[in-house]
């Protein structure tokens, strides 16, 4: 084996340098992207919020109609043992309502998708179900569940139901005709051409319908314990209401956002993971 001339030497050496500078390197324009991304919103709240505290002393107006941001934060700090245990069972019929939902959901889109009756008798009822207010089904829903956690884990499925039967069926309906018929001539069934073709072209609208629905899961949860409940963030809130502790109610609504958010980022996180085809069109 012939030895390496002094030239060959700097070209691995300085080969092997930018491979190990290239993650890194990968790493901090990811990092400076997130914060382009990221400090904009996080400078207007942060203007938003000093605007807010400073109107609210400006102006004299009592805590029990507008709380100061600097109450807030003490009683979130304050009071964070019993908020967070209350947020730990919303966040439990958030997940559990989404779950319900999810799997119900995909399953009729499938159906619907697959038969021409199914469509023609359930999809219109679907849509039709969005015309019915919420508050409505709520009380009903405390009669048929009780007060416990089985009625809001329906509230919050009911709530989602609706973006991931669209989504999907949209989804599926999505995939390339031209690559059905070829798999069709190929001798495929109906279980091949959908696992192959359609799930794949589905998953970038499951995905947007998943996103929607898990933030929007939270509204559903919060509503049933309004009508109803023995813990959970809404049911603090309506307490705390009762009793005119207004920055309770705020800090309540700072874990409910801050659920929806990391519910929705998680989601994100998900499907970059899960579509390596559409990460690599957005780089």
């Amino acid at each position: 084996m012939s030895a390496l001339s002094p030239r060959q030497i700097a070209k691995t050496t300085l080969g092997a340098a930018r491979a190990r500078g290239a993650r890194p390197g990968r790493l901090l324009r990811r990092a400076g992207a997130w914060w382009r991304q990221a400090a904009p919103p996080a400078g207007l709240i942060a203007v938003l919020i000093a605007g807010w505290e400073w109107a609210v002393r400006a102006f004299g107006v009592p805590p029990y109609i507008l709380p100061p941001p600097s109450q807030i934060a003490a009683v979130l700090i304050a009071d964070r043992a019993i908020l967070l245990g209350d947020a730990t069972v919303t966040l439990a019929e958030v997940l559990l309502g989404f779950a319900v939902a999810f799997v119900v959901g995909v399953a009729l889109a499938l159906a619907i998708v697959s038969s021409r009756t199914v469509e023609r008798a359930v999809y219109p009822l679907v849509i039709a179900s969005q015309t019915v207010p919420v508050f409505a089904i709520a009380p009903l829903l405390i009669v048929w569940f009780g007060y416990g956690m089985a009625s809001k884990v329906a509230m919050a499925a009911l709530i989602v139901f609706f973006p991931i039967v669209v989504n999907t069926v949209d989804g599926l309906r999505a995939a390339d005709e031209d690559l059905v018929n070829l798999l069709r001539i190929l001798g495929a069934g109906r279980r091949r051409i959908l696992l192959t073709i359609r799930i794949p072209a589905a998953l970038p609208f499951v995905f947007s319908g998943v996103r929607i629905a898990v933030a929007t899961s939270v509204i559903g949860a919060v509503i049933g314990e309004w009508v109803g409940a023995t813990r959970g963030l809404g049911f603090d809130m309506i307490h705390a209401n009762a009793q005119l502790h207004i920055d309770r109610v705020f800090a309540a609504i700072v874990y409910l956002s801050v659920m929806a958010l990391a519910l929705f980022g998680a989601v994100s996180a998900l499907e970059w993971a899960a579509l390596p085809w559409r990460r690599e069109g957005t780089r």
